[in-house]
């Protein structure tokens, strides 16, 4: 285990916002950060990051949480794996406690895959480095394709031997499960009717190309054969698994996220040693679909990082004709697309070999063309004088345009168009308008066939109603977890007696701390928070105000679990939503959330007394109707609360009818 040391340093040093800025591009709003949700697909920022309370909320999720539970959200993390790479990252010495054997066993089986995953890279860079086969077939292979050793090693490229169990032995010995190498597909296992199953390596005699996620984990591995043998595939991939989905993963994505944010441009190419070559040549902004065909979940990896993608392709027709393919599905992401292809018998694994960075630089700026020049050049080619055939070239450029979600980029690239082939923007526009008509009319339709598959029940809707009392012990909790420290000068009243026998509230100034003044107008009145969550952090948050003089928000929702700490989060970040709107874009002004503190408090617990008066005033009206006797003692005391509910209510400037 790790030791209490190591996690309370680890929450010292962590910065919410550069943890996730790892994963998201963040910018800047007034004194947080905001980006897109990368647990949903969306295109307008809903995703804020509080560098002053630590804690980061996603809004159209309703995920939120400090720097862990992000990681533990995102990448999948235990606790402990989120505690260490954070250690790693801020290069804090994990200090270990002794683990139980329940505890050992408590690692679930995504846990144990990883860890599998893990020791196989660390075994095929060995293998590489280190054996006679791994040094003259595999290190051979890698320095032949052009690539230095400090690269190899940076991508933890290695060799898996060429025998049938060289792997799956040695990680059996190291006491590795062969389930989880299985699942991994490490391994593959063959049953035989009476026999012990048979196991073999699924990467042997291959070299290794280590597959990352996002933070740097081991997902799967991608295997190149160096042999004659034509009945076994060039490469072969890992098989998709509990950690490994192929169409959600991107090769390189770990080592260029930083490059691709800073440089807002992504540079998408095809296979391994294409993003391999192009890092060693210095642009490190640079990721592969890793053989499969373009698919939304990838596009929406790199749509968090940048908004613009550069796909770059080989110089052959089919390259091109595969480029076009994936140009639609980015446009439908929101997101800019440039294509850029190579000179023939070119790709860009040997044009930056043979290249030096800055004559790849300049050839990509020179040659990179927008979407529509692109599909211009390249059909327009093919088109040549056939009118039908640029007829189908104009309707397959406007069909692009249309999967844009955006309208104004849509009328710009309608005139682009318009322009390059020669045709009238009201022709475009009519075209443009039958697509989207189309478009609705099969959506239309599959809403209907999907309708008569089921049996559709109709319900009255109805109006949520909004539960008071919930909302102001939430109230109380905010303000407990932003000002609770604060001193604060109140205006308290006291109930008293006037001259004529009436009963009036008297104001009184006091100075306290806005938790004690919560803590005793709370005692004072026996209330008692009605939903158990926010009474268990109440009374936590009342405790650690009282004892520590240095409360720290961040340190507070580390002490709680995943899921209240989460509910802590929404809670103080509740009112940052409104930030991304940008009122102050539109000469609206509003103020700031700690204007009259003192006023927020008494309001917020007036409001609370109000609420409760009310519930007691309608639960003795029941009673008088459910029993004649005592009304007139129940009736008493129901105008004695309706008058302190009138002091009350004046005090907060309410009319009441």
């Amino acid at each position: 285990m790790i030791s209490k040391t190591t996690i309370d340093q680890v929450y010292e040093t962590a910065r919410v916002e550069e943890v996730i800025g790892d994963f998201v591009q963040l910018k800047k709003s007034g004194s947080n950060f905001k980006g897109l949700s990368p647990f949903s697909d969306e295109r307008t920022p809903s995703f804020m990051v509080s560098p002053v309370k630590q804690i980061w909320k996603d809004f159209s999720s309703g995920k939120g949480g400090n720097v862990v539970a992000f990681l533990m959200e995102h990448e999948h993390f235990s606790y402990p794996e989120a505690i260490r790479y954070l250690a790693k990252k801020y290069n804090i010495e994990v200090e270990e406690t002794q683990q139980t054997d329940e505890q050992k066993e408590q690692a679930n089986e995504r846990e144990s895959m990883y860890l599998v995953s893990e020791y196989a890279q660390d075994y095929f860079v060995r293998t590489l480095w280190e054996t006679e086969q791994g040094k003259a077939i595999g290190l051979s292979y890698f320095k032949e394709r052009g690539f230095l050793e400090g690269t190899i090693k940076k991508f933890g490229l290695g060799y898996s031997l060429d025998q049938w169990e060289a792997f799956t032995k040695n990680a059996l010995d190291k006491g590795y499960q062969l389930e989880f190498l299985e699942k991994t597909g490490l391994t593959i296992v063959k049953e035989q009717a009476g026999k012990t199953a048979k196991t073999f390596d699924r990467f042997k005699g291959r070299v290794l190309f280590p597959i990352h996620s996002m933070s740097g984990r081991v997902l799967g591995f991608g295997g190149r054969i160096l042999g004659n043998d034509k009945k076994a595939a060039k490469y072969l991939n890992s098989p998709e698994s509990e950690i490994y989905h192929k169409s959600k993963v991107l090769y390189g994505i770990y080592f260029a996220k930083q490059a691709i944010a800073k440089e807002d441009n992504c540079y998408l190419v095809e296979g391994y040693t294409d993003v391999i070559q192009m890092y060693q040549c210095g642009i490190e902004n640079v990721v592969a679909s890793s053989g499969t065909a373009l698919t939304p979940e990838q596009i929406r990896l790199i749509n968090r990082l940048t908004k613009n993608i550069t796909v770059l392709f080989d110089g052959d027709a089919a390259g091109l004709r595969a480029s076009l393919r994936g140009i639609d599905l980015i446009l439908e992401q929101g997101m800019n697309v440039k294509v850029c292809s190579f000179p023939e018998g070119e790709d860009p694994d040997s044009f930056a070999r043979h290249h030096a960075y800055e004559d790849v630089v300049l050839y990509l700026e020179a040659n990179s063309k927008d979407f529509i020049q692109f599909k211009t050049s390249l059909l327009a080619e093919e088109a040549a004088n056939d009118p039908i055939k640029r007829a189908d070239t104009v309707r397959d450029i406007v069909n692009s345009i249309s999967k844009i979600p955006d309208r104004i980029k849509q009328e710009i690239y309608i005139q682009e168009c318009a322009k390059i082939m020669q045709v009238s923007e009201e022709v475009l526009y009519n075209t443009l308008a039958q697509i989207n008509k189309k478009g609705t009319a099969d959506a239309g339709k599959r809403l209907r066939q999907e309708q008569k598959s089921f049996e559709v029940v109709k319900n009255e809707r109805s109006v949520e109603k909004v539960d008071v009392q919930n909302e102001l012990e939430r109230k109380i909790i905010e303000i407990l977890l932003l000002y609770g420290n604060q001193k604060q000068e109140f205006e308290d009243l006291v109930l008293k007696e006037n001259e004529e026998g009436d009963l009036v509230l008297e104001p009184e100034t006091i100075e306290a701390k806005v938790y004690e003044k919560v803590y005793l107008d709370l005692q004072e009145d026996e209330i008692e928070l009605s939903n158990e969550r926010f009474r268990e952090v109440y009374y936590g948050l009342v405790q650690k105000l009282n004892e520590e003089k240095d409360f720290s928000i961040s340190t507070f929702i580390s002490s709680l679990d995943q899921e209240i700490g989460n509910e802590v989060s929404s809670i103080l970040m509740e009112e940052e939503k409104y930030v991304l709107h940008n009122w102050e874009s539109k000469d609206i002004y509003p103020k700031p959330k700690d204007y009259g503190i003192a006023q927020l408090v008494s309001e917020t617990i007036l409001t609370l007394r109000c609420n409760l008066i009310k519930t007691r005033i309608s639960l003795l009206q029941k009673n008088t109707q459910d029993s004649m006797e005592h009304n007139a003692e129940v009736l008493e005391e129901i105008m004695n609360y309706l008058q302190l509910n009138k002091l009350l209510n004046e005090k907060l400037n309410r009319v009441l009818s």
